[in-house]
């Protein structure tokens, strides 16, 4: 069988190269990117020094676990540091970063062709597999792609340290590790224990203002469902709705495919999280919860609320007493510098007050997502929990209190300030009657 490593075949026309980035001062993409030749391939989101600096932090980090190299397989992590996006991510695709010298991104050939439109990278460091391995029983992508890093000489100097898997990467299967591992026996694979999205955990102010237009997309979603639900009124509408307002943003800040669909538990079934919608007619007394999140150039800013059809129960009115006065103590601890598990104790202790009490972690870091989750699988609100908050970290707050037989659920996304929080949108943080 013959092995053809190619580069990406495609025009070099309207390829944004590095020399396009502008440079400065400032590490983040000017508000009005110049277009490209080609109206069809995006301009760069970031300017080239904050790729570098992400680059170089990851690198640092790798050299504090004593990596040689690092294998990227998290589609969010790849579109981090190479600004590729498509819906490629169900077939294997891997982003090589030896300790020094250019990336390298392996897509399925068909996409690798286009890779150019969306990714900074030049394309001689896109490369392509052939189709032929491609859901097949007894070949696997990461085979072709193995022996292509053999052939351009840099299995070898990766055996100068471990090389980093994120072995819980979604799209990162049993069958591709077998393959790295029976391909490449001199490497020592080992766990980069999420070394990427670790480094994903603080933003660029770049990144935040993407945040903030993404809430834009959030509030136009969340006033969709909150308009659309009523008495009568199938679930599946109201998902139609919000599905409609999360493409349509608002005005400039449009939306783009958010990384999991939106969540309806409504009546006796608000006491399970994560239900999402069926034909079900909603009715009179029934408390609907609505969690989502707007997306926009994969930044995620995510929102839960809920809505009361009809009179709301004493015990439903006790928790939204409960959690709004747990979120503002919550909100009111948070600030540079303070321990994560610091804001989980303020909101046991609230919580306490009221004798209530919830298992579940408080909240966890987001920021750029793909399906199947906006979260960034890294900092968890909790009091286990080590890590000390800094600025421009960003995450979902979410007092979601799930009892036995209803529920009730207010979230909010915020981003850590040198003083406090601030909420990304601004929806009352009641019960919404209707």
């Amino acid at each position: 069988m013959r092995i053809v490593d190619n580069p990406t075949r495609c025009s070099r026309v309207g390829i944004v190269s590095s020399t396009q980035f502008p440079m400065g001062n400032r590490d983040y993409a000017a508000p009005e990117p110049e277009r490209t030749p080609d109206d069809d391939v995006r301009p760069p989101l970031f300017r080239r020094a904050e790729y570098d600096r992400r680059l170089k932090a990851v690198r640092e980090q790798m050299e504090y676990q004593g990596l040689s190299a690092l294998i990227v397989t998290d589609p969010a992590n790849i579109f981090y540091l190479t600004g590729y996006d498509a819906w490629s991510f169900y077939t294997p695709q891997l982003l090589f970063v030896a300790d020094e010298g250019e990336m390298l991104l392996h897509l399925r050939e068909m996409d690798a062709n286009g890779a150019f439109r969306t990714a900074w990278l030049p394309p001689e460091q896109i490369v392509g597999y052939p189709e032929r391995y491609v859901h097949r029983p007894h070949l696997h992508p990461f085979d072709w792609i193995a022996f292509s890093l053999r052939r351009r000489g840099l299995i070898a100097r990766a055996t100068r340290g471990a090389v980093g898997l994120e072995m819980d990467a979604h799209f990162f299967s049993p069958k591709g590790f077998r393959s790295l591992l029976n391909a490449l026996p001199e490497w020592k694979l080992v766990d980069c224990f999420e070394l990427v999205n670790w480094v994903r955990a603080v933003k660029s102010e770049a990144e935040i203002q993407y945040m903030r237009t993404a809430a834009r997309v959030t509030t136009a979603a969340m006033q969709a469902a909150i308009d659309t639900i009523g008495v009568g009124v199938p679930q599946n509408m109201v998902a139609a709705q919000i599905a409609r307002a999360q493409a349509e943003g608002d005005g400039e800040a449009w939306g783009d495919f958010p990384a999991i669909v939106p969540m309806l538990p409504t009546g006796t079934s608000a006491d399970t999280p994560h239900l999402t919608w069926s034909d079900r007619v909603l009715t009179e007394g029934d408390a609907v919860v609505v969690e989502l999140a707007g997306a926009h150039r994969r930044y995620h800013v995510p929102l839960a609320r809920t809505v009361m059809l009809g009179e709301p129960s004493d015990d439903l009115l006790r928790l939204e007493d409960a959690v709004a006065e747990g979120l503002q103590v919550v909100l009111d601890t948070a600030a540079e510098g303070v321990p994560v598990r610091e804001l989980a104790h303020a909101w046991n202790w609230s919580l306490a007050r009221h004798g209530l009490e919830k298992d579940s972690r408080l909240g966890y870091s987001v920021g750029i997502g793909y399906p199947p989750d906006w979260g960034e699988r890294t900092i968890s609100i909790r009091t286990e929990d080590e890590t000390v908050l800094a600025e421009n970290m960003t995450f979902h707050v979410i007092c979601g209190m799930w009892m036995t037989g209803f529920g009730y659920e207010v979230s909010e996304s915020v981003r850590i300030t040198r003083s406090g929080a601030e909420t990304f949108t601004s929806f009352p943080r009641s019960l919404i009657r209707k």
